[in-house]
């Protein structure tokens, strides 16, 4: 387990539990004013099928949260995966209520019956080294484009909707195949497994905790692991140890940037990259560029994070 240390004062907590909750709705207000009144900031999602989210706070408060969430009938056994943060990496504390707390559109896919076999990050790389294995990473194309396992094939989605339609069509790549999914957290490779058992493939394995868990255990001489991991927070992306990466945002597109992506004659700070400028106009830029230098300038004045950065 990740703690806070000197410099990554800040504990963040990725969560989730699928577990059936009637009345999801009711937790809402209790749930912000619990976070609120510690100093917690982040997203947590209720629905019927369980609670998702990541929040950031001290040590002491993540603990009470957790201890908290874990004391509401059903989400006992909460999967979390902890990490650390030089500076909070939220902006504020929001708690939605939704459909499904990971959007896949498809109705009846209960993961908390249906998911397929967990396999722990030490046993990892031994499935996914298998050549009889297929190995999936379920996350979509941005996420994909600075880091991935080994040999993984990417689907190429834009959003975890296009991953059903992207199973059908290769529904005949996967039968009769070892299935290996993997994701950031756990959640969407977990309801990504439940959704291809639907379908009847029963050869199905998904990485426990999420690619976040591999990089805490699994030491980087013995990894299979290939650039950093997207995450949903300003530090954009972690490596090995959980380490805060170096990928950027593009804050035009929101697109996670590389190195070689910075020095791209297309990419300017805060306007434009690689990944965007032939979709932009000019005056799209100029209104980016106009946004970038009121954040320098409230950088420069001390006035902290401009929230629009």
């Amino acid at each position: 387990m990740t703690s806070s240390t000197p410099t990554n004062p800040i504990r963040v907590a990725a969560l989730y539990r699928f577990a059936r909750l009637d009345a999801f709705e009711e937790l809402r207000a209790p749930l912000a004013a619990f976070c609120c009144g510690r100093g917690i900031k982040g997203t947590l999602l209720l629905a019927h099928e369980g609670i998702n989210g990541t929040v950031a706070g001290s040590e002491a408060d993540i603990a009470a949260l957790v201890e908290h969430l874990e004391s509401i009938e059903g989400l006992a056994g909460l999967e979390v995966k902890y990490s650390g943060a030089a500076e909070m990496p939220f902006h504020r504390m929001k708690v939605r209520l939704k459909r499904e707390i990971v959007t896949m559109g498809i109705d009846d896919i209960d993961p908390a019956k249906s998911a397929g076999t967990y396999v722990a990050p030490a046993d990892w790389n031994a499935l996914i080294s298998d050549p009889d294995t297929i190995v999936v990473d379920t996350r979509n194309a941005y996420e994909v484009s600075i880091g991935t396992f080994k040999g993984a094939v990417d689907p190429s989605t834009a959003s975890f909707r296009e991953f059903p339609a992207w199973v059908e069509a290769h529904r005949g790549d996967l039968e009769g195949r070892k299935i290996a999914m993997f994701c950031t957290g756990g959640i969407r490779c977990e309801k990504a497994t439940a959704y291809v058992k639907a379908l009847g493939i029963e050869n199905v394995f998904h990485l426990k905790g999420g690619i976040l868990k591999y990089l805490e255990e699994v030491p980087a001489e013995q990894s299979l692991w290939q650039g950093e991991c997207f995450v949903f927070d300003e530090r954009v992306s972690v490596s090995h140890g959980l380490v805060e990466g170096e990928a950027e945002l593009c804050r035009a597109c929101r697109h996670p940037l590389t190195g070689e992506d910075r020095q791209s004659p297309k990419f300017a700070a805060g306007v434009s990259c690689p990944h965007c400028f032939d979709s932009r106009s000019d005056e799209d830029r100029q209104r980016y560029a106009e946004r970038q230098r009121q954040v320098e300038l409230a950088q420069a004045q001390g006035r902290g994070p401009h929230i629009g950065s």
